[in-house]
């Protein structure tokens, strides 16, 4: 607990507070200030209290996560693409010494084309990438038994390395003399 003399006077927090609120509004940048003050000096917000409907229940955080995740997942993979275009799935190609029709995932040479399976793959990849960077992130918590942030660190390091050595091939197969 602290002593009285510890505890700070209503007068000396609203000093601090101003000094922070003062040293906020002191820029150098003209074009900074007018975009903060002039809007206000003739614009008021109106005041509004919105609230939810009470049988509106929010979603949970691990919802919310799983349908930004989802989304990234369809629009890095060119999900749009391939509706509208309508790519097939796989290509093919005959190999000129035996005459055979070999299948072929990544469409060489186009940088603005993709079949199905290519765009799933590389966003595939780019989602490999961004969990690696999460369990990263967990492996940092100090709460955790030391062997769990092992394990998340190991696979965070592991998967971000696979994905970004899967991405470079699948430039190199797409674009190839690029890298």
């Amino acid at each position: 607990m602290r002593t009285k003399s510890d505890n700070p006077t209503p007068g000396a927090a609203a000093a601090a507070t101003a000094a922070t609120a003062s040293s906020d509004l002191d820029s150098f940048d003209p074009v900074l200030l007018l975009l903060r003050f002039l809007p206000y000096s003739f614009l008021r917000p109106p005041r509004t209290r919105l609230r939810l409907p009470s049988s509106v229940v929010l979603p949970s955080p691990m919802t919310v996560f799983s349908l930004l995740l989802l989304t990234y997942f369809a629009v890095v993979s060119g999900l749009v693409y391939d509706v509208i275009v309508e790519p097939p799935g796989i290509g093919s190609t005959q190999d000129p010494a035996t005459g055979t029709v070999r299948p072929i995932v990544f469409l060489p040479g186009r940088v603005n084309g993709q079949y199905i399976i290519e765009g799933l793959s590389s966003g595939f990849m780019f989602l490999l990438g961004g969990f690696g960077l999460i369990f990263m992130d967990l492996a940092v918590d100090r709460h955790r038994a030391r062997s769990t942030r092992l394990s998340f660190a190991m696979f965070g390091i592991s998967a971000v390395v696979i994905a970004y050595l899967m991405t470079m091939l699948f430039i190199r197969i797409k674009i190839p003399g690029y890298l």
